[in-house]
């Protein structure tokens, strides 16, 4: 079988105007991928930034999967949540990014976007920490389906350093340029 190494890390979230910030990261694949080694999800601890407006994570990414085909080719989901002083978590950023199909070094952006408050009540409860709409299912992040229905509104952006080792795809005839 194929494999990809996936080394790297989460660096960090800027441009979210709340101060503390963590975010929950899942890679995930089609079918014919298989989780060799490492955990294919996880979150970072809570961190914030008093001067800037970024939060520095430096969470690793450590993957090993097998592949008997490239489709379902691996994404990286992340959620990020904001925590107020009474530990209370919202969302305030979803997105994705395909794992790139080149092996060597790379720096990711994702850009992400939250669901916008319906109605002023709303409006005034996300304002002063009273936390956002959240998503009931993930699968919203990545499949335009039913994501046309949401009102959204982008948020920050989320930093990712990758290293990707391709081992064995010449044998099944796959060329990466």
């Amino acid at each position: 079988m194929a494999e990809v190494h996936i080394i790297g890390q989460i660096l960090k979230a800027v441009d979210f105007v709340e101060p503390h910030l963590y975010c929950k990261w899942i890679l995930q694949s089609g079918n014919a991928w298989r989780l060799v080694q490492g955990e294919a999800q996880g979150q970072t601890p809570v961190s914030s930034h008093r001067l800037e407006t970024c939060a520095d994570f430096s969470q690793p990414l450590d993957v090993h999967l097998s592949a008997a085909a490239v489709q379902g080719w691996p994404r990286l989901l992340v959620e990020v949540y904001a925590v107020n002083v009474l530990e209370q978590s919202w969302p305030v950023g979803y997105g994705f990014v395909h794992v790139p199909t080149q092996p060597g070094s790379h720096r990711l952006e994702i850009n992400t976007w939250k669901v916008a408050p319906a109605g002023w009540w709303n409006c005034i409860k996300e304002r002063f920490g009273g936390g956002g709409a959240a998503l009931s299912k993930t699968d919203l992040l990545y499949s335009g389906v039913d994501r046309y229905k949401l009102q959204t509104r982008s948020s920050g952006k989320v930093i990712v350093d990758l290293n990707l080792v391709f081992r064995k795809f010449e044998e099944y005839g796959v060329e990466f340029n």
